[in-house]
C-alpha cells in the first residue's frame, strides 16, 4: 500500500559531500537501508530517530524511498514527467527547479504522514529546497499562516512550497494529514 508523497524541489543539483551527509542521516536513522543508486535509498526509518514518540506499532519502523533525481544523477525521465504539468516555480519559489528528492512512505496510517513530513524536512536539513505538498482545497487557509510558508497556489491544483519549518509545524496541526 503507498502513502503519502513529498518532493523537494531543488535549484541545483546535490554536491557529492551533501549525498554523503544524507546516506549517512538515513543509514542511521534506519533499521533497514538499501542504496539503489547513490542518491536512492529503500529503508525502514525509525520513527523516533525523527523525535516520534508514539508510532502505533511494535517498533516504530516505517518503509519509505528516498530518491534523488535530475540530469547527472538518476530518474531523469521520473523528474521530467513529474515536472512536465507543473506550474511556473520560478514565479513560486524563485528557481525552475532542475532536480528533485521524492520522499515516499509505503504505508498510509496517520503517523506515516507525520514521518513523512518530518524526513522531508530533516532531508531539506541537509541538502536544501524546498518542500512541494499537494493539498486539499480545505488546507489552503491552514497552511497559509505557517511559518517557513513560501507560498501557495490553487490553479491547476492545490499546494504549498515551504521550509523544513514549515512542514514541521504543519506535522504538529490537529488532524495532520498529506495528499498521496
Amino acid at each position: 500500500m503507498s502513502g503519502p508523497v513529498l518532493v523537494i524541489e531543488l535549484a541545483e543539483a546535490v554536491p557529492r559531500v551533501a549525498i554523503q551527509q544524507l546516506r549517512d542521516f538515513l543509514l542511521g536513522a534506519s533499521a533497514r537501508f538499501e542504496e539503489k543508486r547513490v542518491g536512492e535509498y529503500d529503508l525502514n526509518i525509525h520513527a523516533e530517530s525523527l523525535g516520534v514518540t508514539d508510532a502505533g506499532d511494535v517498533d516504530g519502523r516505517r518503509p519509505f524511498l528516498v530518491s534523488l533525481m535530475g540530469p547527472g544523477i538518476g530518474g531523469e525521465g521520473i523528474f521530467e514527467a513529474e515536472h512536465d504539468d507543473e506550474a511556473d516555480q520560478e514565479s513560486l519559489i524563485g528557481f525552475t527547479p532542475t532536480h528533485a528528492v521524492d520522499v515516499v512512505a509505503f504505508c498510509n496510517s496517520p503517523v506515516d504522514h507525520v514521518v513523512t513530513a518530518l524526513l522531508t524536512a530533516a532531508v531539506m536539513e541537509i541538502i536544501g529546497g524546498v518542500a512541494n505538498a499537494e493539498l486539499r482545497e480545505d488546507q489552503l487557509s491552514l497552511v497559509a499562516g505557517l511559518p517557513g510558508i513560501v507560498a501557495t497556489m490553487s490553479d491547476p491544483w492545490h499546494a504549498a512550497y515551504g521550509s523544513a519549518e514549515f512542514l514541521r509545524a504543519w506535522a504538529r496541526q490537529p488532524g495532520f494529514r498529506l495528499m498521496k
